[in-house]
């Protein structure tokens, strides 16, 4: 059987080109197009690969992602096809930090946003949940959480943990040193 496929999955603003970036310090190929640039959001891009977006109509990309890592968001797990192994690296960081990078993201953007906080907190919750409960549950996926904020305070644990699930233990140094704690701006 092929090498399993590594995702990087999480909500939107939850340290999930973070992780990309520690992935590709450990030599791994990353799937990625550029398509958007790098920011002042994401200083060092954002590491996405616009095929994931039409996973659900067309997965045909998959084929030539074994041993690459992609990521993917929460979303989107359940669209992988059912043929390919999956490790996935779920980032999780508390829903109000999320809440709170997105409005500094869209403000810095000139867009206005009035959202109902408390509604939209309850609805990544509910939704981050039941993606994750699903991908633990398929025999296909194998499921990684990493706590941003704790990578972000301490990286070399995390980093080890990371490095050694994706099969690349002699990495953890190298992964642990792209963690830029100053990039990590919204703290709920």
């Amino acid at each position: 059987m092929a090498e399993p496929v590594i995702v990087v999955s999480g909500l939107p603003r939850s340290g999930t080109s973070l992780a990309m970036r520690m992935l590709e310090a450990a030599g791994i190929e990353i799937l990625r197009d550029d398509v958007r640039a790098p920011d002042a959001d994401n200083p060092h891009g954002y590491y996405e690969y616009d095929p994931v977006r039409a996973t659900k109509r067309d997965a045909s990309w998959v084929d030539q992602a074994a041993g690459k890592a992609v990521k993917v968001i929460h979303a989107f797990l359940g669209d992988l096809p059912g043929h390919h192994r999956y490790r996935v690296i779920a980032m999780e960081r508390p829903i109000a930090q999320v809440l709170a990078s997105q409005r500094a993201m869209l403000a810095r953007r000139g867009a206005d946003e009035a959202a109902d906080d408390a509604a939209l907190e309850r609805a990544l919750r509910r939704d981050r949940t039941r993606a994750l409960r699903e991908a633990e549950r398929n025999p296909r996926f194998e499921v990684l959480r990493v706590d941003y904020p704790a990578l972000v305070a301490d990286p070399a644990p995390h980093a080890a943990a990371i490095a050694a699930f994706v099969g690349r233990p002699e990495a953890a140094a190298t992964m642990a040193r792209v963690v830029e704690p100053a990039l990590h701006r919204q703290h709920g």
